[in-house]
C-alpha cells in the first residue's frame, strides 16, 4: 500500500517521531512530542494532520522474555487514543532493542553520548518504523507500495 506511515516510541517523558516516504523507502527521525496530556493532544493532532499516515507503527516493550508489563500497557492506551480520535490503523512492533540499535547508529555516526541524548527518542522511533517496513514487506512480497 502506498502511502506514509509514521512511528512512535512511547515513553514517560518524550514520544519518539518517525515518518517514512510516501514508497516507505526512507525513515527520517522527527523532533520528539512531548508527553504532556494538552500539548501531547494538539501534537498529534497537527502531525496526523499534516503526515495524513496510511497507519502507524507503535514500539510495543516487551521484556526479554517475551512478557510484558506496565510499560506496554502505557503504549496500547497511547495507541487506543489513536485509533479511537484518528481512525488511524495502529501496528505494533517488538521494540526490545530499538534504544540499543539507535544509540549504536548515532556511536557509528560519531555522535558524542552527551549529544545523543536529545535524538536517542527520534532514532528509536526510526528504528521502529525500520522494523515496520521490513515486517509489511514480508507480509507482502509481492507488495511495491505502489
Amino acid at each position: 500500500m502506498r502511502g506514509r506511515r509514521l512511528a512512535f516510541d512511547y515513553g514517560d517523558s518524550r514520544i519518539g517521531v518517525a515518518v517514512c516516504d510516501a514508497d516507505g523507502i526512507l525513515a527520517t527521525p522527527l523532533p520528539v512530542l512531548e508527553n504532556r496530556e494538552q500539548s501531547l493532544s494538539t501534537s498529534l493532532k497537527q502531525l496526523l494532520s499534516e503526515y495524513e499516515p496510511v497507519h502507524v507503527f507503535i514500539g510495543l516493550p516487551i521484556n526479554m522474555s517475551g512478557t510484558s508489563g506496565q510499560a506496554a500497557e502505557k503504549v496500547e492506551k497511547f495507541a487506543e487514543k489513536i485509533r479511537e480520535q484518528y481512525a488511524i490503523p495502529v501496528i505494533y512492533v517488538d521494540e526490545r532493542l530499538s534504544t540499543v540499535s539507535a544509540q549504536r547508529k548515532l556511536k557509528e555516526a560519531g555522535v558524542s553520548s552527551k549529544d545523543s541524548k536529545s535524538l536517542i527518542d527520534s532514532m528509536a522511533a526510526v528504528a521502529i518504523l525500520e522494523q515496520g517496513l521490513l515486517q509489511e514487506t514480508a507480509k507482502n512480497p509481492d507488495n511495491d507500495r505502489n
